[in-house]
């Protein structure tokens, strides 16, 4: 064995001195036999130390298997081709290595030909880190385009139902008649339009926001206001308790995103000749705070859309004002900062939702 090393080096040495590719043989019992000195220098080792422990020694641990796996591979025969492990330097550092390797036909040896791959893989990192973080812009871009979209909906909507309240014939100033049009045109042209914005942005994902402490009450008051005259109209009588859990540490306008879809939705799926109770309470479970949200409804079958209920363009309702994004913009809400939801319902019998935050107390 000594004599077959010896002769290797002699004639092998100005090819293994002189490559700037990294060379090495091994035996099949996993030892190098023989490097190269740009081997030797990437990895920051001597040859002696090299040779000393075995060849897995020098091994990242999750790379390990992988190349067994490829070694017993090369001993019955197989060749090696662009094979990637990581090797763990002198200093700690992590290389990347790419091989290609193949076996002597009558000794028993490998012999290897490794390129230091590092920079390569540290450009495809950086390459996907900046790809992440576009493809992050782009998502909050277009929730912030769902949440001013269909939040505003609730609002237009309210203002439109205002004006149609307004008896006119009691009105006989010319002035006041004509300015009174002129708002009622154009609140029904924003309808119109934020309609159509809303098919234009109905996109999927989500965004992540800096979170803060949002009380539960103060957001449902701002909400309840911002619909007054909508809730009013419905007569909708609300039950409120939020004593067990106030606060909650979260993005404030997702808060209200979820109360106003929440009871945009049980105003419109009210039960006709029914009035519209809606209960809104907090409770405190395995140190995570929910929200609870019922109401008496028209419900939905949950063998026929329950899967789907959170989904765009679920057809859960015939109305024509049906997108489907409320309950896919609350579920996103949610599910985005680390939360879950899920829904309870029974046919002409009402909802339950019942959101599980993502904070711990």
């Amino acid at each position: 064995m000594k004599q077959l090393i010896e002769t290797l080096d002699f004639e092998l040495e100005p090819f293994f001195n002189l490559s700037i590719d990294n060379l090495c043989i091994a035996d099949f019992e996993g030892y190098f036999k023989k490097v190269n000195p740009a081997f030797a220098k990437l990895l920051g080792y001597t040859e002696e130390e090299l040779y000393s422990k075995p060849v897995f020694d020098f091994i990242y641990e999750e790379d390990i298997d992988a190349t067994i796996k490829h070694g017993e591979n090369l001993v019955h025969g197989i060749p090696l081709l662009n094979f990637e492990n990581r090797y763990v330097c002198k200093n700690g550092k992590l290389v990347w290595m790419h091989w290609t390797a193949t076996r002597s036909e009558d000794e028993k040896f490998v012999y290897a030909i490794g390129k230091d791959v590092t920079f390569k893989k540290d450009l495809e990192n950086e390459r996907i880190s900046h790809v992440t973080d576009l493809s992050r812009i782009n998502d909050r871009l277009m929730q912030l385009n769902h949440i001013t979209s269909h939040d505003l909906k609730s609002p237009v909507n309210n203002l439109v139902f205002l004006v149609d309240m307004l008896d006119t014939s009691k009105i006989k100033d010319e002035t006041v008649l004509t300015v009174l049009e002129h708002i009622k045109r154009s609140a029904n042209g924003l309808k119109t339009s934020l309609n159509a914005y809303i098919d234009a942005v109905a996109e999927d994902e989500v965004l992540e926001q800096e979170l803060e402490l949002v009380c539960f009450d103060e957001v449902f008051q701002h909400v309840k206001e911002s619909i007054d005259t909508l809730a009013s109209h419905a007569k909708v009588q609300f039950e409120v308790d939020f004593t067990e859990a106030q606060w909650v540490l979260f993005e404030r306008s997702y808060m209200k995103s979820i109360f106003l879809n929440l009871i945009s939705n049980s105003i419109k799926y009210a039960k006709p000749g029914v009035v519209p109770v809606i209960s809104i309470t907090t409770q405190i479970k395995n140190g995570h705070k929910k929200l609870i949200y019922k109401d008496n409804g028209l419900g939905f079958d949950m063998k026929k859309v329950g899967a789907q209920i959170f989904d765009l363009n679920n057809n859960r309702s015939d109305s024509r004002d049906n997108k489907g994004l409320g309950l896919y913009l609350v579920k996103k809400n949610v599910t985005s900062l680390g939360g879950s939801i899920s829904v309870d319902s029974i046919e002409n019998q009402g909802s339950t939702f019942t959101i599980m935050f993502g904070d711990l107390i």
